[in-house]
């Protein structure tokens, strides 16, 4: 498990990101929990993690400033972003900065498998 490929899994909601975590170990992968972009990007896994799954809406930094603080730091780590509020303009933006997938709260869980068995086959 070592060698699995590092998901990375920012969410306050601790029900969702534990969940997002069991899915994710499930799969194989190995996920790395963090309830918010702050703890993320402070810790050693930016620097090894092949996706990143994170809440648009946190308390501090939200899930769209992680996004450019990456850019900004020139880590192009694959995002999916997953929200309660799904806005369009939200959406377009994240999208147009890179994001792989949008997805609206509750989503379907074959949806995100898909959008990270995609990213994994391609990183």
């Amino acid at each position: 498990m070592n060698n699995a490929p590092c998901i990375a899994i920012v969410d306050d909601d601790k029900s969702c990101r534990m969940a997002l975590g069991s899915l994710v170990r499930s799969l194989g992968y190995k996920p790395c929990l963090y309830s918010s972009a702050e703890d993320f990007l402070a810790s050693t896994d930016i620097h090894n993690t092949d996706c990143l799954i994170s809440d648009v809406q946190m308390p501090g930094m939200d899930g769209l400033e992680l996004q450019r603080k990456l850019a900004e730091a020139g880590r192009r780590i694959p995002i999916i972003f997953i929200t309660a509020f799904p806005k369009e303009t939200v959406r377009t933006q994240a999208m147009r900065a890179g994001a792989v997938c949008f997805l609206a709260k509750p989503y379907n869980a074959q949806t995100i498998i898909d959008c990270i068995e995609r990213i994994v086959s391609e990183h």
